[in-house]
């Protein structure tokens, strides 16, 4: 692959088949120790992090005392 004089890259369309890069998907460059990585940008954030902080909304200091609690103990 080579970048052409205004920066842009061809990603291969076999690639961009495998990894479901298609027209309008938007991705990010991220640096990293050997050289930048390129993915696409999620739109939805993982599962886990949608429940960080959601157990002390609740009156929660933990997700040991919520999990203690609907178990009964």
């Amino acid at each position: 692959m080579r970048i052409s004089e205004r920066g842009q890259i061809t990603i291969p369309k076999t690639l961009r088949d495998r990894f479901g890069m298609h027209h309008n998907v938007e991705v990010e460059l991220l640096p990293t120790e050997n050289g930048l990585l390129l993915q696409k940008r999620s739109t939805s954030s993982h599962p886990v992090d949608r429940m960080i902080g959601i157990f002390t909304d609740f009156g929660y200091e933990s997700t040991d005392e919520f999990i203690e609690e609907i178990r009964g103990r």
